[in-house]
């Protein structure tokens, strides 16, 4: 698979029933991926855990550095069989090594506006490969909800800020995905303005001219 490596875990459980059809979507995410970017080389783990992922896929993906992420998959979850046959997996995948991309980049980033630009774009980079509708974390909520959480530039610019209260509701006061669906929605109006952008943006963009869509006076404000 090129300069992707797959490490499969077996001390929690095994995957072999399943091997040959996450191999496949690997491979098919790579091959989309190399259609637009040049990757480096990575290390993908891959493991069985019951109880983990994102309830409504059955798995999930983290992203730990620029060279190595994870994916982890959990059979006995009911939705895990769909999981495995609609592409959902080759998507994380498109989504994990995005992140892995960017962070040999510009980054992840420290502050909330850095990460919601880092986790959009690599929700629009995922749709532009497979054209795929929006995830669900991507569209969980309205625009009313967005308009009552949009958060303030001084909230956008902070480095303390709760990466769990933001995208996974942790706090009890933004709802579930917020961060998600605000990034996803954020990258989706600066790639309507700024049209068809090479390779290097699509990983490189600095995160201020990508949160100027919505927040224009940013690009005044200094660190």
């Amino acid at each position: 698979m090129s300069n992707w490596t797959s490490h499969w875990l077996t001390a929690l459980g095994d995957l072999g029933r399943w091997r040959a059809q996450i191999i496949s979507e690997i491979e098919a995410a790579r091959a989309a991926v190399s259609t637009l970017v040049e990757t480096h080389a990575i290390d993908i783990l891959i493991q069985r855990v019951a109880g983990a992922g994102i309830p409504e896929i059955g798995m999930v993906g983290h992203a730990y550095r620029k060279n190595l992420f994870a994916l982890t998959f959990d059979p006995d979850n009911a939705n895990f069989d769909r999981c495995v046959a609609d592409a959902t997996i080759r998507r994380q995948v498109t989504h994990e090594v995005h992140h892995c991309l960017r962070t040999a980049g510009p980054g992840y980033g420290r502050t909330l506006g850095e990460a919601l630009v880092s986790e959009g774009l690599a929700g629009q980079f995922t749709r532009r490969l497979f054209g795929n509708p929006p995830e669900p974390w991507e569209r969980a909520c309205n625009a009313a909800t967005l308009r009552a959480h949009h958060p303030t530039i001084e909230e956008l610019l902070a480095l303390n800020f709760d990466h769990a209260a933001w995208f996974y509701g942790s706090d009890g006061r933004r709802p579930r995905w917020l961060g998600y669906t605000l990034g996803y929605e954020l990258a989706g109006q600066w790639l309507a303005q700024a049209g068809d952008i090479d390779a290097v943006a699509w990983i490189s963009v600095p995160a201020r001219t990508v949160l100027a869509t919505g927040w224009p006076e940013i690009e005044q404000r200094a660190d």
